[in-house]
């Protein structure tokens, strides 16, 4: 039998001390008390910048009570939110969410509302900052984990060393996180049950009588719960890019290792020989032979193998796309002796992602250049996101320490880019805090409400998570075929799929379960199928949306880019 810790032993005399919840139920706290739900809402300037093609927004503060459970305890805390109001005849309030767990919300409404126009002539778009993450654009707001650095590992690491030692190191990380993070006073008021009760206060304050929802990834579970415990409250509810919100969210981040190695594999890797036959290889066995040959190559220049490995964790986005690329191809050059060659289609890409990343265009960058840009990218682990592992970790009890060995020995041979490296630098291995409250599933009720979207090659949220959800809960989901990135919905210029989001929004039609085709992939312009697990046909024929409009071409890779960076699986 495991010893308890003391924190174990804690967790569970404060569970003892709550109210018993019926397990498989989840309940929500009593009526919210009149100091919250009679302030007054102060809209004014959002401290945070206009991106270029977004709407500007006002902001405001919400009080929230630190624990919704026992509103009378502790301090209360402040939530930020924002508004794009509606521009026509109003509909009602649409509240958005980019993921995470940890991503700040409030900039997400105005870029929506920009991207999505008309939908926003009939809602407001409403962004959150959810607990914990703080106030966007003013700094060192956010719930941070101080680690001690002395107890994290000095030197380079490669997953792949399975020798007692290397396992020993790479543990130290995700050991030092989970004690860092479960030793400050708030991180068991900041998971998805506390801020689905912050939306509904939001919910109250808007004066609505129904919150409508828009939420990618983590956003997806988000959404699931707030509609489970306010089922009367909710309205239109749209989940893009899935977790299984009916089963464990831990699950999603356990799963990518295999979602992100076919993503690679089936199409990341064949796009690149057909993109950079030259450097890289003109067959999909030819460039995994280059990649493995650039691993060795860039250890050698100081970058550790993990690090290089995590380039390709999380690849959600056509930025990180064409980022790898360009890190790929300026070490091919030196490797082989040859100059940089990029195509026509992508060189204008290439050589902005090469200076923002490196310092330098394409042509003039070096292997030494890649290798230190990549290194400063290391996570800051002095200052972690409490908020991200907070949620992870707290909203349902965790594996061990010992079951995520396991499944890095298992995922290992299987998904080798990030399958070694997973289970050993998880933290929810090393939690010991006990959730205090129950997250359920989608009653009835809410499920009549929801739609769910699903690109097919998703690398962060496999399209398994979301296929067991849909068919779990009883509803539909659009699938996209051949589609490779994280987001969908008013992110890939995607006709299908925007429309058939639109008619629900607007017409309040649901489709039923469909497929969409997927859009054409950077510098090309045709798709090139791929057997996946979506499987029948095209409920309609897609077009890459027009590139009249390089602004909003600009938001939506941008905006995209933001959703997949917040859960890059690290």
């Amino acid at each position: 039998m495991k010893k308890k810790s003391a924190g174990r032993v804690l967790a569970a005399a404060v569970l003892l001390a709550l109210p018993a919840v019926p397990a498989g139920t989840a309940a929500a706290a009593g009526p919210a008390p009149d100091r919250y739900t009679g302030q007054q809402l102060a809209w004014g300037a959002c401290p945070f910048p206009v991106t270029t093609g977004a709407k500007p927004a006002e902001c405001a503060l919400v009080t929230v009570p630190r624990d919704w459970a026992n509103p009378d305890a502790g301090v209360d805390l402040s939530v930020s939110i924002s508004r794009v109001a509606a521009t026509g005849e109003r509909t009602g309030a649409l509240l958005v969410n980019p993921g995470g767990p940890g991503g700040q919300g409030s900039s997400l409404a105005g870029a929506l509302a920009g991207l999505e126009p008309g939908v926003n002539e009939r809602y407001d778009f409403i962004g959150m900052d959810p607990r914990g993450t703080g106030h966007e654009g003013v700094p060192d707001t956010a719930f941070a984990c101080r680690v001690p650095t002395g107890r994290l590992p000095q030197g380079p690491l490669d997953a792949r060393d399975r020798s007692a030692a290397s396992i020993a190191e790479h543990r130290k990380t995700p050991r030092a996180v989970a004690e860092a993070c479960q030793s400050d006073a708030i991180t068991p008021f900041v998971t998805t049950w506390q801020t689905a009760h912050d939306m509904e206060l939001i919910r109250t304050l808007l004066g609505e009588r129904k919150l409508n929802y828009l939420g990618y990834s983590y956003g997806t579970w988000l959404g699931a719960k707030y509609a489970s415990l306010f089922p009367g409250s909710v309205g239109k509810v749209v989940l893009d890019s899935s977790v299984d919100f009916e089963g464990r969210l831990q699950a999603d981040f356990e799963a990518f290792p295999k979602s992100g190695q076919r993503q690679t594999d089936d199409v990341f890797v064949p796009w690149l020989s057909r993109q950079f036959p030259a450097q890289l290889g003109a067959s999909p066995a030819e460039v995994k032979q280059k990649i493995e040959r650039l691993r060795a190559y860039y250890a050698g220049l100081g970058l550790a193998p993990d690090q290089f490995d995590a380039l390709f964790a999380g690849n959600g986005s056509e930025i990180r796309w064409i980022l790898i690329a360009a890190a790929l191809v300026a070490g091919a050059g030196e490797l082989d002796g040859k100059p940089v060659q990029a195509p026509a289609a992508l060189a204008e890409q290439l050589d902005t992602s090469s200076a923002a990343a490196f310092g330098k265009p394409l042509a003039r960058l070096t292997g030494a250049d890649v290798a230190a840009g990549l290194a400063a990218t290391e996570p800051d682990y002095s200052k972690v996101s409490g908020t991200r592992y907070a949620v992870a970790c707290g909203d349902q009890p965790t594996k061990s320490a010992d079951w995520y060995k396991r499944l890095s020995d298992r995922q290992g041979p299987q998904y080798p880019i990030y399958g070694w490296a997973y289970g050993l630098t998880e933290p929810c291995g090393f939690w010991t805090d006990a959730p205090r409250q129950v997250l359920a599933g989608l009653p009835a009720e809410a499920a009549g409400h929801v739609l769910v979207v699903q690109g097919e090659f998703d690398p962060q949220t496999g399209y398994e998570q979301a296929r067991s959800a849909v068919r779990a809960a009883g509803v539909p989901m659009v699938s996209v075929d051949d589609a490779a990135f994280h987001g969908q919905y008013a992110l890939g210029g995607n006709p299908c799929v925007d429309g058939m989001v639109n008619v629900f929004l607007l017409a309040n039609s649901r489709p039923g379960p469909a497929t969409c085709p997927g859009v054409p992939l950077p510098g090309e312009d045709s798709v090139f199928p791929v057997a996946g697990p979506v499987t029948g046909g095209h409920a309609a024929t897609a077009a890459v949306a027009g590139a009249a409009d390089t602004r909003t071409s600009a938001l939506r890779a941008a905006v995209r880019r933001s959703i997949s960076d917040l859960n890059d699986g690290r």
